[in-house]
């Protein structure tokens, strides 16, 4: 008796969700809503940028932003949080990046093994390209002293 009641249930919903799922449009009525980037445990809140409203979208509806000009490289400035030469990683809290559309935001970078981490220590503030790797994430090609420290 149950299933009887149950499959036709089920078949209207499986009929409906291509419908919901169809709407290509942001549900935000906000004209630059923000997005959550992460949690920030030191106290000074939810990490957030604002979507740019020339933000291409992905399948499922989410920002992105393409290298600046067909080039997959970009330049930042920064102050070392943390280096990591074993796992080749370094923790920086960098300024916006324009060229990639990135907000300023503390972050790990994998570093290319070319790049000797053991001259850079915490609170040096330094420059870096990043280039994006083949799987689309970022890695430090570059990085040198900026000077001025913290």
């Amino acid at each position: 008796m149950i299933a009887r009641l149950f499959r036709p249930l089920v078949m209207s919903l499986l009929l409906l969700s291509p419908i919901a799922c169809a709407s290509s449009e942001p549900t935000s009525t906000e004209p630059n809503p923000a997005v959550p980037l992460g949690i920030d445990l030191g106290g000074s809140g939810p990490i957030t940028a604002q979507a740019e409203t020339t933000a291409l979208l992905t399948p499922l509806g989410g920002p992105t932003v393409s290298p600046h000009a067909g080039q997959n490289d970009a330049h930042g400035t920064g102050t070392v949080n943390s280096v990591d030469p074993a796992q080749h990683k370094i923790n920086l809290s960098h300024q916006p990046i324009p060229e990639i559309g990135w907000p300023a935001m503390t972050m790990e970078f994998p570093v290319a093994p070319t790049i000797d981490l053991n001259s850079i220590k915490p609170g040096t503030r330094v420059n870096f390209t990043i280039e994006q790797g083949q799987g689309g994430m970022y890695e430090i090609k570059a990085i040198a002293p900026a000077g001025g420290g913290r």
